[in-house]
C-alpha cells in the first residue's frame, strides 16, 4: 500500500497549499481557473448510455444528491467549512476513476511496484492545489475515500486482477470519465447544475453487467 499512502499524501498536501494559495485569489482568476479546470475535466471517452440512464435512474430514486446536501448542511454548520460537500464529492471522482487507479493499485499489490501511484500522486497533488484553492477544503479529506478504495483493490489484487482487466476496465473508466465531465460542465457553467452525486450508480453497472454475463453463462445460457 506504499503507492496508496503517497497518492493519498500527495493530495492532502496539495490541498493544504491550495487552500494557503485560495486566500490571495482574485475573484476573476477563481473564475478562469474554475472554467480552466473544467475544460481538463472535460475530456475523456463519452459512452456507456446504458450504464449512465440505468445510473441516473438509481441515483435519482435513492435520492443520493439530496442525501449528500443534507450531510453538506450538517457538516458546514458544525464545523464551518464552506463548500466542504462538493469539493469532498469532485475531489473524490477526480481521484479514484481512471485506470491509473486500478492497474497501479494492482501492480503495488501483485508486483510491489508503487509507480504508477506515485506517478499518480504527484497528478493528484497539482489538481487538489487548483481544486482546494477554488473549492475548498473538502478535496484535503477525499484523501480517504482513496486509501480505502485503491487500498482494497491492493490488499485483493490476487483475486480482482483477472476481473478488472480489458472491457470491464475499459467500461468502469468510460463511465468514470463521464462523471468528471459532468464535473467539468459545471464548473464551466454558472447557469444550470448537473447532479454528478446522482450518476454515481452508473461505475457499478459494468460490474453487474459482468456478473450477470457470468451467471448466465454458467447456467448455459450465451448472452
Amino acid at each position: 500500500m506504499i503507492g496508496t499512502m503517497a497518492n493519498a499524501a500527495m493530495i492532502a498536501a496539495g490541498g493544504c497549499v491550495g487552500l494557503a494559495v485560495k486566500k490571495g485569489l482574485r475573484p476573476a482568476l477563481e473564475q478562469a481557473i474554475h472554467q480552466a479546470t473544467g475544460a481538463l475535466s472535460s475530456s475523456g471517452e463519452l459512452m456507456l448510455v446504458f450504464s449512465l440512464m440505468l445510473g441516473v435512474l438509481a441515483g435519482e430514486s435513492l435520492g443520493i444528491e439530496g442525501h449528500l446536501n443534507r450531510l453538506r448542511g450538517f457538516v458546514e454548520n458544525r464545523l464551518h467549512l464552506s463548500g466542504f460537500a462538493q469539493s469532498f464529492v469532485n475531489g473524490t471522482l477526480i481521484y479514484c476513476v481512471g485506470a491509473m487507479a486500478i492497474v497501479g493499485s494492482i501492480n503495488d499489490g501483485l508486483l510491489g511496484d508503487p509507480s504508477t501511484l506515485i506517478t499518480k500522486g504527484v497528478i493528484d497533488g497539482v489538481t487538489s492545489i487548483v481544486l482546494a484553492a477554488t473549492m475548498g477544503p473538502g478535496v484535503i479529506f477525499s484523501a480517504l475515500p482513496v486509501i480505502a478504495y485503491q487500498g482494497s483493490i491492493t490488499l485483493f489484487a490476487g483475486l480482482l486482477e483477472p476481473v478488472l482487466k480489458g472491457e470491464l476496465l475499459h467500461q468502469i473508466c468510460a463511465a468514470g470519465f463521464v462523471l468528471v465531465s459532468c464535473i467539468g460542465v459545471n464548473f464551466m457553467s454558472d447557469r444550470f447544475h448537473i447532479k454528478v452525486a446522482n450518476f454515481l450508480p452508473a461505475l457499478l453497472v459494468p460490474a453487474a453487467w459482468a456478473i450477470c454475463k457470468v451467471l448466465l453463462a454458467r447456467a448455459g445460457l450465451v448472452l
